[in-house]
């Protein structure tokens, strides 16, 4: 293992949930990472954290990172945000997650959520053509003819 950037604090084994959670990278900010904590989203050795939490060496973090459950083991303190492959080695996840994980990406592989497909939204303008002309060809009549308000002229009052 390389030499893992140390905070003061980190060799007395304290280090704060948020900051521990920031510094290993699996959230982009220590804000997001603390709100996270108090939304319920992240647990620690089976117990729900608040952000001043201290993390050691050795505890079990429960999160979620959207859809994505991750359970990891603390094998490191650090409160600076180093580069990725520093980071990756304050944890170590556990076997069954890593299962877990790879099994729900195959799931949203073979069956995508349809409200992510490419077709959804607003229509382009060459498909809102097509669409134009499908439905002139159909019989159906002109968008325009549908309506029933008139223009009527209006006289000025005196």
């Amino acid at each position: 293992m390389r030499n893992l950037p140390v905070q003061p604090d980190a060799s007395s084994g304290r280090v704060r949930l948020d900051k521990w959670l920031w510094a290993a990278r699996f959230y982009k900010t220590r804000g997001l990472a603390s709100e996270e904590i108090d939304k319920g989203r992240v647990r620690v050795n089976d117990a729900p954290a608040k952000p001043g939490r201290e993390v050691r060496i050795g505890d079990r973090i429960e999160l979620r990172q959207g859809p994505v459950s991750r359970t990891v083991d603390v094998r490191a303190l650090s409160g600076v945000r180093g580069p990725a492959p520093v980071a990756a080695q304050l944890y170590q996840e556990t076997e069954a997650s890593i299962a877990e994980r790879q099994r729900l990406a195959e799931l949203r592989r073979l069956a995508p959520e349809p409200a992510m497909a490419y077709e959804q939204g607003r229509p382009t303008k060459r498909e809102r053509r097509e669409l134009d002309g499908w439905r002139q060809r159909e019989g159906t009549p002109d968008w325009n003819s549908r309506w029933s308000a008139s223009v009527q002229e209006h006289k000025p009052r005196r």
